[in-house]
């Protein structure tokens, strides 16, 4: 078996887009409604909408490659690049701070030609300072390059990509690509699920830097189709895939053995309609949050509009085992009489919904009011 880049119209990819032709359709109306929304709402909610979005897309295209962040990490990275840093949002762990940088530059450049230039700095970004690998430049030595799963010593080879003294070679011919199929260039694409979909898959297959090359990956792939729109685009692409991360790895690497790439194509035009619909749903959860703070504000004394903003900010998949006496007591620093009275106000409020009896009890948030 060959891969792409050994057969030889590579990277002249051949495309069928009849079957994903409705979902393309879906995709820009979605997108023009999801811009329309925003338009209308204030900017306090966009940038809410913003934040969340970034957040999402931050720790799942992390999670997809082993690495779990904590969520208020990376939030308040994200803050800190965007400006809105507040005393509190001191960011401890280095990965977080990494891809809140990453997620924020690829958001504000998207205009901007993609250069060698722009990858190494996002590289470096993303990963920091390592003796171990080389950051901020491309793979060197003679060892294949490998997408790999299994134990050591039965290890099943997925992918193999191109030596690494082809890499800057391969690598200047992909910028090429990019930045000719851009708004306005001599082989415009104009539709921005496609372009993103071969642009991903053209970098995931060249695979040039030691590590990160799925989240730079997926930058690109943003980027691609922010370019191709005209604007930010907003939704998150990763969270869309770790949805079903098998199929996305499944998808890679049938599109990887070919240079006809339709149902790859097919595949990522659904992960981007998916994405753009759980990004609708997103906007408007985050209206519903300020008209339910609207509401109750004067009736939530300060630790219950720390605890249940605590709760939101888990979003529309609901906080985590819902919340407790004794998560209520590490969020709020109170006492165990006061949580529980608070709690148990909240409930009649019918803000909350206790669940469970006992030193089980747990209360889920009540999204009919939100």
């Amino acid at each position: 078996m060959k891969y792409n880049w050994e057969l030889p119209e590579w990277p002249d990819f051949k495309i069928q887009l009849n079957k994903s032709e409705a979902m393309l359709y879906a995709f820009t109306l979605e997108t023009g409604e999801v811009n329309g929304i925003l338009q209308t709402l204030p900017p306090d909610i966009q940038q809410e909408a913003l934040l969340q979005i970034m957040i999402s897309e931050a720790v799942k295209t992390s999670e997809i490659e082993g690495e779990f962040l904590s969520r208020q990490e990376v939030m308040s990275s994200i803050r800190n690049n965007l400006g809105l840093n507040i005393p509190s949002d001191v960011v401890h762990d280095r990965r977080a701070s990494g891809i809140g940088e990453l997620m924020i530059d690829v958001r504000n450049s998207f205009k901007e030609p993609l250069t060698q230039k722009k990858i190494w700095e996002w590289h470096k970004a993303l990963l920091g300072s390592s003796n171990r690998i080389r950051i901020g430049a491309w793979r060197k030595g003679d060892e294949p390059m490998q997408v790999i799963s299994g134990r050591i010593g039965s290890e099943t080879v997925h992918f193999e990509a191109p030596p690494s003294s082809r890499v800057p070679a391969e690598m200047e011919h992909f910028i090429e690509w990019f930045n000719q199929t851009a708004p306005g260039g001599s082989r415009e694409i104009n539709s921005a699920p496609v372009r993103s979909a071969i642009a991903h898959l053209y970098f995931e297959s060249i695979h040039p830097l030691e590590d990160g090359n799925g989240r730079i990956g997926r930058a690109i792939a943003e980027k691609a189709l922010s370019q191709t729109l005209g604007r930010p685009v907003l939704l998150s692409l990763s969270e869309a895939i770790e949805i079903d991360r098998a199929a996305y790895y499944a998808a890679l690497k049938k599109a990887q053995q070919s240079n006809d790439i339709s149902e790859w194509i097919n595949y990522f035009v659904s992960v981007a309609l998916t994405a753009q619909r759980k990004a609708k749903t997103l906007v408007n959860f985050t209206l519903q949050k300020t008209r339910f703070f609207d509401k109750y504000k004067e009736q939530l004394n300060s630790r219950q509009r720390k605890a249940i903003i605590k709760m939101l900010d888990a979003g529309t998949e609901g906080f985590k085992g819902g919340m407790t006496a004794k998560k209520y007591i590490s969020i709020t620093k109170t006492s165990k009489a006061t949580a529980t009275r608070d709690l148990q106000e909240l409930s009649d409020l019918e803000i909350l919904i206790a669940a469970g009896s006992g030193r089980s009890v747990h209360y889920d948030l009540n999204f009919k009011l939100i």
